[in-house]
């Protein structure tokens, strides 16, 4: 019989159930509420300033909140939203489904999303999941021999559920070499940097040395205590062995992967869903990350405090 323990205790939901219910109805208000009817002649007046050619007539401030609708509605049922916001406000005039495609595969998905307010954590976790590009069916695939394979995400996530950076690619994409670019740009605002054992390696350890962030990488069972190119991993292999997984991973928090990482794709998974709209490859990986730029942004308005 399998048991029902976890390191040996019994979990304790310890979670402010108040405060989450609070939360989830936050989001529907962030889905639902046309803030940028209120920015609308600002914000144009400002795009436009000093702009050369057709000027601007919808304001980034729409697109965004679009793009968060996006997920669940495709472009032409944008357009039927855009229509009902508009005969109930102002009668302003309405954007095409055209216009609302080529608006969000231009949208600037950079992060974090507040450039204005860039608070990194100083634990942050690294891992890849594949985001598939039609929701058709498995049997479809079998049946007439089609592969159209799948994109794959790599993120940098903190300790409070945030996502730190982004980069997508084909399923060639190498996690380790995405896990060595994100490490590079961010490693003066983290200490600690968690990962499963794909991360483990040579190169990993060095590039963790190099730039003073302690690796929290689990280490492989069969690994060996000597150098072989690397002295930190080679002292974090005798210290795993020495203590044992759940000391180490207390030691060096490594349970905080889940949040950093895991709990982000399963959160995204289900708010956005696992497929994209999107046909061309650019405007797939495209899609893909902005799945993970909407997460930041509903936490970031929806989060109670």
């Amino acid at each position: 019989m399998a048991s029902k323990k976890r390191w040996g205790k019994k979990h304790k939901d310890n979670r402010n159930w108040k405060r989450y219910n609070e939360e989830l109805v936050m989001r529907g208000y962030f889905y639902i509420n046309p803030r940028f009817l209120e920015t609308w002649n600002g914000e144009i007046n400002q795009m436009n300033a000093g702009k050369v050619g057709q000027p601007y007539l919808y304001p980034k401030s729409m697109i965004e909140f679009l793009a968060v609708l996006q997920p669940k509605f495709d472009v032409r049922a944008l357009e039927g939203i855009m229509r009902a916001i508009s005969k109930a406000y102002y009668n302003f005039p309405t954007i095409s489904y055209s216009q609302i495609n080529r608006r969000l595969n231009k949208l600037d998905v950079t992060f974090p999303v507040q450039d204005d307010n860039i608070v990194f954590d100083d634990v942050v976790g690294c891992d890849g999941t594949g985001i598939k590009v039609s929701n058709r069916g498995e049997w479809i695939r079998q049946k007439w021999k089609i592969r159209r394979g799948w994109i794959k995400v790599v993120i940098l996530g903190n300790k409070r559920g945030k996502v730190v950076d982004v980069i997508v690619g084909t399923e060639e994409l190498n996690e380790n070499d995405a896990f060595q670019s994100m490490i590079q740009v961010h490693h003066e605002s983290i200490s600690t940097v968690s990962g499963d054992g794909w991360f483990d390696t040579i190169k990993n350890f060095n590039l963790c040395r190099k730039l003073q962030v302690t690796p929290a990488i689990k280490i492989s069972e069969n690994s060996s205590g000597n150098a072989n190119g690397s002295m930190l991993r080679a002292k974090h292999v005798k210290e795993y062995q020495k203590m044992g997984y759940k000391k180490w991973r207390e030691k060096y928090g490594y349970g905080y992967r889940w949040v950093c990482t895991e709990g982000i794709f399963s959160a995204v998974k289900r708010m956005e869903g696992e497929c994209v709209r999107a046909t061309k490859m650019e405007n797939m990986l495209h899609e893909a990350k902005m799945k993970f730029w909407i997460y930041n942004k509903i936490r970031e308005n929806c989060v109670a405090n």
